[in-house]
This record gives structure tokens, sequence and C-alpha cells, in this order.
């Protein structure tokens, strides 16, 4: 063989087991080429302890996820039980069980500053494009693996939070009432609807979600980290090869990441055994409470982390619609008036528009509320080839732009605090100017992020010991 490796003569034990292991499956070369040769910027700060942790909380929830497996019955009369069985019997069960559902919690948050980190530092830009589109892949992964997951528990809003999102697919046309039935099982959520989210809640999406969290590691590895200033290490290497701002990953990050686990452990710790329900918001106090078809819930909202999207559902009424025809008339209008377009290019235009509005006003206000609701995590896909501006750091771009995003994010929360509270006409309101900024944002973000004063980007990354 031509790559065998000898162990030297005096090599322990260990060495001589570690020798044999490379020559048959390349270990070392694994820990090399992603851990102990990988050289990251020197200039990381607290925004990158998120990617670790997203990690870490995977591994968590899918071995808490075993160890419910194993107690829990996935059959409509059973499955509350076996729940409680689960939390009053099983030795530690309560441990699992809590860890489990904290967990999901605790996924959503460290996933959406992982996601707002990149957004701030431009780490979907080129050549880092492929890493976003898998990261915005396991987050709708993860969306449809915690929406299964909240059925299983078989309470009050388990069921009818599942009734409630199952029957907005029978609003798409022609396919939607086939396609409701095809997901329930059945003609209503029940036995069937329970084993169908069962399977893919513990086998098929976690497979996807690990498949692309692998890709994910294996993309950003490939092209390099980025930075807080956006600044490529790689154009800049030593006579060896070597990034000048770029450090080994182990031992340097490794410790780093180890503070920052052992800090959200320590928080994670104090939610699970202080507050578990942290006020309803981890745990709905309804889900204590057995499914019943026959008794409607007088608030029916998901879970935290979804009530954004929800929220844009529900703001998505007639008037909503009349509006966006409006805009997109005036849009229409102001292209034909301001744009340099050859009469072809007018027609085009102008057909696109009027097609645009008919459609609109064709299909109802709840079938684009579902159109919405997706479109606000698939355009999320689309950000490196929307953002146009010279610079990928904030640090970098001209100082409104953090307004921009601060408002981005205001009315992100606004619109989740909205969705987990009953309706009414002014939270309505202030979801619908919430929609259309949150769209905005995205859609506009060709014009505005390259408008303004760009500083001047360092050749090297800025860095202060400490």
């Amino acid at each position: 063989m031509a790559d065998y490796i000898e162990a030297p003569a005096n090599a322990t034990a260990a060495q001589r087991l570690m020798v044999w292991i490379d020559n048959r499956f390349p270990a070392t070369k694994l820990w090399n080429e992603h851990v102990g040769e990988y050289y990251a910027p020197k200039n990381f700060n607290f925004w990158y302890i998120f990617g670790s942790l997203s990690l870490v909380v995977l591994v968590m929830q899918i071995i808490t996820g075993i160890f419910l497996t194993m107690h829990y019955k996935p059959d409509a009369s059973l499955a509350f039980a076996s729940v409680e069985y689960i939390m009053r019997d099983v030795p530690w069960g309560w441990l699992i069980r809590y860890m489990h559902s904290t967990g999901a919690s605790a996924f959503f948050i460290v996933v959406y500053l992982h996601m707002f980190r990149g957004l701030l530092y431009g780490s979907y830009r080129k050549p880092r494009e492929l890493v976003w589109i898998f990261g915005c892949g396991i987050f709708l992964c993860l969306m449809a693996e915690a929406f299964m997951g909240y059925l299983l528990p078989w309470g009050q809003m388990s069921y009818w939070g599942a009734q409630v999102i199952i029957n907005l697919f029978a609003a798409v046309p022609f396919i939607g009432p086939d396609l409701a039935l095809l997901i329930r099982g059945d003609y209503v959520v029940g036995d069937a609807t329970l084993n169908r989210f069962f399977s893919f809640h513990v086998i098929a999406v976690p497979l996807v979600l690990l498949g692309l969290v692998v890709a994910h590691i294996i993309a950003l590895h490939e092209v390099g980290s980025n930075n807080p200033d956006g600044v490529e290490i790689k154009a800049k290497k030593d006579a060896l090869g070597r990034p000048l701002d770029g450090i080994p990953f182990h031992p340097y990050y490794t410790v780093h990441d180890i503070f920052g686990v052992s800090v959200f452990l320590i928080i994670f710790s104090a939610i699970i055994f202080f507050a578990p329900e942290l006020g309803g918001y981890f745990l709905e106090y309804n889900n204590f409470i057995p499914a019943d078809p026959l008794k409607t819930p007088a608030h029916i909202a998901p879970v935290w982390y979804f009530t954004p999207y929800y929220s844009m559902l529900r703001a998505t009424t007639d008037l909503m619609v009349y509006v966006l025809s409006a805009v997109v008339a005036v849009a229409a209008v102001l292209a034909l008036l301001k744009g340099r377009f050859s009469n072809v290019g007018k027609i085009v235009l102008l057909v696109g528009a009027v097609v645009l509005i008919a459609l609109l006003n064709t299909f109802d206000a709840k079938f684009w509320g579902v159109v919405v609701m997706g479109g606000a995590v698939v355009i999320l896909f689309f950000l490196p080839w929307l953002d146009h501006s010279p610079v990928k750091s904030i640090r970098y771009r001209p100082s409104w732009h953090k307004y921009v995003y601060g408002v981005f994010v205001f009315f992100f929360l606004v619109l989740g605090y909205l969705g987990a509270q009953p309706p009414s006409a002014t939270g309505n309101y202030v979801s619908q100017v919430g929609t259309l900024l949150y769209f905005a944002f995205f859609l506009l973000m060709p014009w505005w992020s390259r408008m303004g004063e760009f500083k001047p980007v360092p050749e090297r990354v800025t860095y202060a010991a400490h």
C-alpha cells in the first residue's frame, strides 16, 4: 500500500492504535482539516458562539428525543397519558421531557441569533452563498420538525394548533383539499395524523436535517469563515500557506466555544429547573389539558418561534390585498414613467402588472396569507443576490443602515408578540405595517443596500488582543 503509515518503534499503544485507524479511516486527516489545522479569523467576537451552540442543542435534542421515544406511544388514545407517564413515573423522565421542550425553544433562539449575525456581517455574500442556502434549509427543516413535534403531546394546543395550520393548506387553489387530506391522513386530525407526524419527527426530517448540517459545515470549511470585518483572510498568507490573520480553530476557538457553552448551559439549566414553561411561552398551559375535538380553546396561537409568521398570516386580509394591488399599480405606473424601457418592455411590464393584480383579486385572502407566511421564509434563500452593498460588514456601511436593521428587528419582534395575542383591530393594523416592512427590507435591498457613503474596508482584519 503506497500511503501505508508505520508506527515508530517507541510508539505507545494509543499511538499504534491511532496509526492503525488512520491506515483504514482518515480520522487524523479529518481532525486536522476541520479542527486542528482549520484556520479561522482571529477577530471572532461574541456573535460567533451561536453556530457551535446550535450544534450542541441539536445533539441534545437527538439524545433526549431517543429517550422520550422509548416511552412515548404514538396513539391518539394513549399519547397524552404516555407523556404524563414520562413526567410522573419514568425515573428522571420529567427532566428529559423538559430538556427536549426547552431545547426546542433554545434551538430557535440560537439559530435566530446565528442568522442575525450572518445578516450583520454579510456572511451570505460571495463565496458563501451555499453556506447560507444550506443554513436556510436547516431553518426550514427545523420549523417542520418543531411543528410536527408540537402535535405529539396531544394536548389542547397541540391538537388545535395542528388543526389550524393543516387547514391552511386547504386554501391552496385546486389541490388544497386533497393536500390537507394527504397531510392529515384522515378527514380530521386524529390517529393517522399523529402517526404520520411521529414518523416524520423522529426519522425523516432528522435525517434531512443532519445531512444539511454536515453540508453546511463542509461548505463553510471549504470557503473559510467570515469575520466581523468581512475581510477574506485567505488573501494574505505566510510562507507556509497559513493565513496571517488566522489562528487554528483548536485550541483557541474550542476553548472560546466551551466557555460559551458553559454560560448557555447555566441559563438553560436555570430555565429547566425553575421555569420550564417560561410563563406559557415555552410550554402553553392549555397543552397540559388532553386534546378535546369538541372544545375549542378561546385563543389558538402557535409556539413563540412561529408567531411572527402567524402574525403575517393573520395580517393578510382583504384590505391588505387591496393595498398590495394599489402598490403594484403605482409601482407599474412609476416604472413606465421613470424607467427606460423599450416598447416591448413597457408592454411586458404592463401585462405583468395587470396579471398580478388580477391574481391578487381572484384568490381569497386566506390563500395569500399562506403565500405571505411561506414567502417570509423562502425570501431568505435569495438574500445573497438581494444585497448589492459594496462591503459585507455592517461596520463599514453607512450609519443609517444600522437603523434599517434596527427597524427590521423591532418589527419582527412586534410581529412575534402580536402573533401570540388574541386578534384585535389595532394589532391587525400594526401587523400589516410590520409585514409590509419585513418584505420591503428584502425586496428593496438591491436599492437601499448600495445607497450612502461607505467606509474604507481594511486590507487585514482589525484585532485588539485581550
